[in-house]
């Protein structure tokens, strides 16, 4: 079994080593779109999960589907045949995400730290730890980045060292809808370009501060008085 600390930490080793070599912009806007971030936070709120990991896991398990359940993909109005097999039928979209997030495995909705390394770790853990076990990235996290070039299961307990994932990692998808909203958060997390298509770091601007105030502050009009008094006095 793979040691979730050890994951943890290697996952934001990638994340800070990450650069796209896909363009995840445009399923990242239909991610954050406003109905579709209205949906999330109504589950976010019932849950604890952050709305854009529910997002992200929405968009790998049946490509943002809202017929599809968030355990698995499979529909939500009948009882699933997929791991986890058994669940449903359910009322809603909603219901059957909350479903997936408080009882099915790895119980998202328990945990308690969203940095984002223990975040890309839980969303490793959702899909499964068969890669960490073989000590390869995970695609379900990592496809669409450099830090994954080929390995999947195409099956369940069948890896094909050859095959490339084709859908967007959850890595992936979390920078670009970071770069679109900027009240996406993680702890330890920094952000990489996807609106224009590049792949180098992004710095969101600082804020101003004394020592460099907002043009037509007023922190801008004391730090003048400053300067012009210490100009007299040298």
């Amino acid at each position: 079994m793979a040691d979730t600390n050890a994951l943890t930490a290697a996952n934001a080793k990638r994340w800070a080593n990450a650069r796209l070599t896909r363009n995840f912009t445009s399923v990242a806007r239909h991610l954050v779109a406003p109905a579709a971030k209205a949906k999330y936070k109504a589950v976010s709120t019932k849950t604890g999960v952050p709305w854009a990991v529910i997002a992200v896991i929405h968009e790998r398990e049946c490509s943002q589907d809202w017929t599809g359940s968030l355990a698995q993909g499979d529909p939500w109005n009948r009882v699933s045949v997929h791991v986890p097999a058994g669940r449903g039928p359910f009322r809603s979209w909603e219901e059957a995400a909350i479903d997936a997030l408080v009882n099915c495995s790895p119980y998202a909705a328990r945990n308690k730290d969203w940095s984002i390394g223990r975040t890309l770790a839980k969303l490793e853990q959702y899909n499964g730890l068969g890669y960490a076990a073989r000590g390869r990235p995970s695609p379900y996290i990592w496809s669409g980045t450099d830090q994954y070039r080929s390995g999947k299961y195409v099956r369940d307990g069948v890896y094909d060292p050859n095959v490339v994932d084709s859908q967007p990692g959850c890595a992936g998808l979390l920078m670009a809808m970071m770069a679109l909203d900027p009240a996406i958060t993680f702890t330890g997390a920094t952000i990489t370009a996807s609106i224009s298509g590049t792949t180098s770091p992004v710095e969101r601007p600082a804020a101003p501060s004394l020592a460099d105030p907002a043009k037509g502050s007023i922190g801008a009009f004391i730090a003048n008085i400053f300067n012009a008094v210490f100009r007299r006095k040298s």
